[in-house]
């Protein structure tokens, strides 16, 4: 895959290394490296912090995992990823998109694979459970734990 050289969206940069540098960091080239992946890929494409790694090395663009990992962490809270947590305490992240904030995953429990959808009914409940309560919904996201179906014709194989 290549990686684009220059900045697709210098905003988004400028608003990255503005929020760096409030918090006593800087724009280093290996979260542009991060960045950028993201970016390339577009929104709904979840990756793990591994498959980051993968992506970067096959580009021949050399980032640590480490630095991967704390690369990521800081894109999250920044807000220019998501987290998900998926089963035995794995994570994927994805761009945040202002066009599908409120969007639903469906992940495998077996592989990892996830996929998005979106639901008006998911919204509703959300927002009626909300109201009932007291609360302000910001946004709604849920997690179904599936099997997909790759693994689910594995299953069937393995215990014939």
């Amino acid at each position: 895959m290549a990686l684009p050289s220059s900045l697709p969206l210098p905003r988004v940069y400028g608003q990255l290394e503005v929020g760096l540098h409030q918090g006593g960091r800087r724009l280093t080239p290996q979260r542009r490296r991060v960045l950028d992946l993201f970016e390339s890929i577009g929104s709904g494409i979840h990756l793990s912090a591994e498959e980051v790694h993968h992506q970067l090395l096959e580009a021949k663009l050399r980032v640590s995992l480490a630095t991967i990992y704390r690369t990521l962490r800081l894109l999250v809270e920044m807000g220019f990823l998501h987290e998900l947590e998926i089963s035995e305490g794995g994570h994927r992240f994805e761009l945040a998109s202002h066009d599908t904030p409120d969007h639903h995953h469906l992940v495998c429990v077996s592989c990892g694979r996830t996929e998005e959808f979106e639901s008006d009914q998911v919204l509703d409940a959300g927002r009626a459970a909300a109201e009932r309560i007291g609360f302000q919904l910001l946004e709604s996201t849920l997690n179904v734990r599936a099997l997909c179906p790759s693994c689910q014709r594995s299953s069937v194989i393995s215990s014939v």
